[in-house]
Formats: C-alpha cells, structure tokens, sequence
C-alpha cells in the first residue's frame, strides 16, 4: 500500500531546470515517436487574484504543465488554473499563447484551458488507463521534451484520499517520480496518455528507505465528462456535499486538521484537533470511507450529521454542506 504525504504541488516556477540524465526517457526504448509525443505538452503559468478563497492555500502565482488534447484544447491539473485570471501556455520551442480557463472538475481534480492562439503542435490521442500494467513502463512527460520527462514505470493502481475531501476509487502511481510533477502528461507504450500528473507522494520504499512516488489521474476519468467540462466549465451532475475541512489519518482515527475560512465547518463549529467518529451514526475508519458517507447523504446543501470527539467529549455536529464551486471566483472572459 502507498502510505505517507503529498509533497508540496510541483509548481515549475522557471524552465531552468533539466531531468538528470540517467532518468531521462531515451527513444529507442519507445516504439512510438517519443519527441513526437512529448511535443504535446506545454508549461502552463497561472496568476490568481489575491482575494481568492483558494489564494492562501495554493498561492497566487502556479506554475506547472499541461498536454493538448483537442486542437487548442490543453488538459492539465485543475488547482494549476482554479480561479486564475490569467493564464499563459508555451511551447517546447519558447512561444508563449495566452489562455482561458475553460473550467475545472473537483471531483476529478481536471482542468481545461482554451489557447487563444495557434499552438502548432501535434495532439495527443487519450489512450485507455484501466488496461495499463503494475510494472509497465511509462513516460512522466514535461513541457520541454525528453530533458524535463522522466523514464518511469507504473508501480501501483489503488485508492487514494486527498486531505481535501476527495477521492480517487483507482489512482495510477509512477516512479521515479518527476521533480515538478504538476500536470504532467504520463505517456503509455502506444505513445497516447494515460493520466495526468497530479502529486508527490513519499512511501516506504526498498529496506524501508523513504521513496517518492507521483500520483496520477487516470485519463478514463475524463472521458464521461470531456465534451461537458469544456463547453458548460463543469460536468453535468450534482455536486457533492462540502464540509470545507482538511483531514488526516491519526492513530485510525480521521482527525481535522484545518478549516476553510468561512466554509461550512467552520460555521458549524467543528475544530481544528477534532476527531470525526461517525457520519449520522456509521462509524468511519479512514478519509476514503468519511468523505464517502458524506458524499452518500444527497447532494451539495444536505446536512451532515457528525459525531465528535473533542477533548475527551463526543459531540454530535450537524454541518449544512455546501456546493465548492460557489466559494470559487470563476473564469473570466476574453
């Protein structure tokens, strides 16, 4: 099982930097056109206006990457682009094309951006991410060719919970991991994508050495919601409920660790330190399984009844969940 931490967001500030190269992905390896493929992706820039609620958390200046989907269509990680006001996309070769955020899923944690000019630059086709192998090689692919991708392979396929109230039922983990993992295009051995970059996460690795591992988005979780996120900014469903709290594993305990500035916990009185025992009376064990049973009571606006402990007290909390895409600043218009 994967275990330990996100390590920070991969957010490539500047293009200065260059893969070692021992992990650089070499061509003949590939029976695809490698250069070809990596061509696809760009560096995606962000700045987010000072006020915005994501502003504190993520900063307001986010860099990383993304990868041509559609003509002028770049698929990338949602928080790189969530309520930016400007974004710019460039290419390998140093032209730059400013962008409009086409919208965002939080449940899958995708961004869309529109380039407002021409890219020039080859798409790559989605490939098929439930079919690929524990053990099968892979591309880590950044903006500027094979010096800033990674030679990997997949590692892992299993469940990951994001402190953030989110939950992916099979993430896709890679190593070694890429140094500015956000974003990222992971390229299968037919030269099409099988996720995007999401995180890094740190796990026990051989004789119980830390190791780093990136966290990736399956590409088939974008398929049902593709046409939808990039002509209406979100997919066509209800949203789930929100608490507006950051969570972690303590001891088998799920235990709050910070609460979103005016979010629906914090205005029902939940603490930082509480611990969450039960959703209206079914206990829970782990993030996955808290934020499922939230998730479970109806859509965005329903109310969670919750059972505290705090301080050696058990407290019964009721939070009045909110929709996440209303406290959220959205695209603006070109």
């Amino acid at each position: 099982m994967i275990g330990g931490g996100a390590e920070g967001f991969g957010m490539a500030g500047t293009m200065d930097w260059k893969i070692p190269p021992a992990l650089q992905p070499k061509p003949p390896v590939y029976d695809y056109d490698l250069d070809r493929a990596l061509s696809s992706i760009v560096s995606v820039t962000a700045h987010i206006p000072a006020d915005a609620f994501t502003a504190q958390t993520l900063g307001t200046d986010r860099a990383g990457h993304g990868v041509l989907i559609r003509e002028g269509v770049v698929l990338t990680i949602g928080y790189l682009i969530t309520e930016a006001e400007t974004v710019w996309l460039a290419t390998g070769d140093g032209r730059a094309v400013q962008g409009h955020v086409l919208g965002y899923d939080q449940t899958t944690g995708f961004g869309l951006v529109q380039a407002l000019g021409s890219l020039d630059l080859p798409v790559l086709g989605l490939g098929d991410s439930a079919k690929a192998a524990l053990g099968e090689e892979v591309v880590i692919g950044g903006a500027g060719g094979r010096q800033r991708s990674v030679a990997g392979r997949i590692v892992a396929k299993q469940e990951f919970a994001g402190y953030w109230e989110y939950v992916l039922d099979e993430a896709i983990f890679t190593a070694p991991a890429h140094p500015h993992w956000g974003g990222t295009g992971v390229i299968g051995p037919a030269g099409d994508l099988l996720g995007i970059g999401s995180l890094q996460l740190q796990h026990a690795g051989e004789q119980g050495r830390p190791a780093l591992l990136n966290m990736v988005v399956p590409i088939d979780l974008l398929k049902p919601i593709l046409d939808e996120l990039q002509m209406f900014g979100r997919p066509n469903r209800p949203p789930r409920p929100w608490l507006g709290l950051f969570a972690t594993e303590m001891e088998d305990r799920v235990v709050v660790v910070g609460l979103a500035d005016g979010g629906p916990a914090e205005k029902a009185g939940l603490q930082v330190g509480d611990a969450v025992l039960a959703v209206r009376g079914a206990k829970v064990r782990n993030l996955a399984g808290f934020f499922r049973r939230v998730w479970a009571l109806g859509h965005a606006g329903v109310e969670a009844p919750l059972t505290i402990g705090r301080e050696g007290r058990m407290l019964e909390i009721a939070v009045a969940t909110g929709d996440r895409a209303r406290f959220l600043k959205g695209p603006l218009l070109h």
